[in-house]
């Protein structure tokens, strides 16, 4: 069945209310307050287990359904829509398709005929590509008449997965907390790109106190200082100086904007690390600090904010296979390393 939804918070996540009943719906559970776990509540959209999160758009409705679901994230099928679409490899002219194979209902067959009945009570319709076969129960539930549509028949078929099997990126996201200066969490948001800590609107530089596993990393004097990850390394990142990572690679980038000094360099961090960082009490202003570009909240002195991997990735549908999809947004939407090639003596 396929439903539109209204997203509902997520106990555990945002900030004011929404952390005080997360910490309410633990204590009458005999639980603790440990905020890790959202299985035990109502699903974020209102559903029972969806099978297939569909986005038709660019890469911003992409990081706005992964924040739909702060715990664990259905399958989602990225479609194009947008202007750029780094994340997004399927075409709108493919979403029936991308649709139908995703949710298993059309299968890989032999038969090329129109309308073909097999053994199994399948239909075979080439409209839809040669080789592939609607099952009579994707007939059923989807209501799609048997009649023939030449206009498919001029278009090769989907180019889907990778030796007949389908890829998902399972794309890394960061559990982000803001602490007040009297250690209570303020608020909790998943992110799937970066968190941003800068000036603001401060004529000062932003001045940070930069922490790995509770051991001093540096003192930040800069316009602010980015937490990435790999799936947000072609993003502000990229744009800041930090290093374009592979979205397999589990890792967590560290890049300074426009910092005062010319030793300090972008970082790559293993994802099991817990970084830190917070605004000193003799600093000349605050800081403020953003999650995926919303969210804007001002730190005071004394307020920190924890960064750690998050326990629920966002699994993401992949054309053919990771390295192809993003070799391929790499070469298409950034023109990666093109020049005019140099002739041969």
């Amino acid at each position: 069945m396929i439903r539109l939804f209204e997203p509902h918070p997520v106990p555990g996540f945002g900030y004011g209310d929404q952390l005080q009943d997360s910490e309410d719906d633990g204590s009458s559970s005999g639980n603790g307050s440990n905020n890790d776990d959202v299985e035990g509540g109502q699903d974020p959209a209102g559903l029972s287990d969806p099978d297939l999160i569909v986005t038709l758009g660019g890469d911003g409705l992409l990081m706005y359904a992964a924040t739909v679901f702060s715990g664990p994230v259905p399958p989602i099928l990225p479609v194009a829509g947008g202007s750029m679409g780094f994340l997004t490899p399927f075409a709108r002219e493919e979403m029936l398709e991308a649709i139908l194979i995703s949710l298993g209902l059309i299968k890989v067959g032999d038969e090329e005929d129109e309308f073909l009945e097999g053994d199994d009570g399948s239909t075979s319709l080439n409209g839809l590509g040669s080789g592939l076969a609607l099952s009579q129960r994707a007939l059923n539930n989807m209501q799609i008449e048997a009649t023939t549509r030449d206009a498919y028949n001029e278009k090769p078929p989907l180019a889907f997965g990778n030796n007949n099997q389908i890829c998902i990126s399972m794309r890394m996201r960061l559990d982000c907390r803001i602490f007040g200066i009297d250690g209570s969490l303020r608020s909790r948001y998943a992110v799937l790109n970066e968190v941003v800590i800068d000036r603001g609107s401060s004529p000062y530089l932003a001045s940070l106190e930069c922490f790995c596993d509770d051991v001093h990393l540096t003192t930040v004097q800069a316009d602010g200082i980015i937490f990435s990850t790999p799936t947000g390394s072609t993003a502000y990142s990229m744009a800041a100086g930090g290093s374009v990572v592979h979205p397999a690679v589990p890792a967590i980038l560290v890049t300074p904007i426009c910092p005062h000094v010319l030793s300090f360099r972008s970082m790559i961090f293993p994802d099991h690390v817990v970084l830190r960082c917070y605004v000193p009490s003799d600093a000349r202003s605050t800081a403020c600090v953003h999650f995926d570009g919303k969210h804007r909240t001002e730190l005071f002195r004394g307020e920190s904010v924890q960064i750690q991997m998050s326990a629920h990735p966002v699994p993401t549908i992949n054309r053919a296979d990771h390295s192809s999809d993003w070799l391929g947004s790499l070469k298409r939407n950034f023109n990666f390393n093109t020049r005019v090639k140099q002739k041969p003596l």
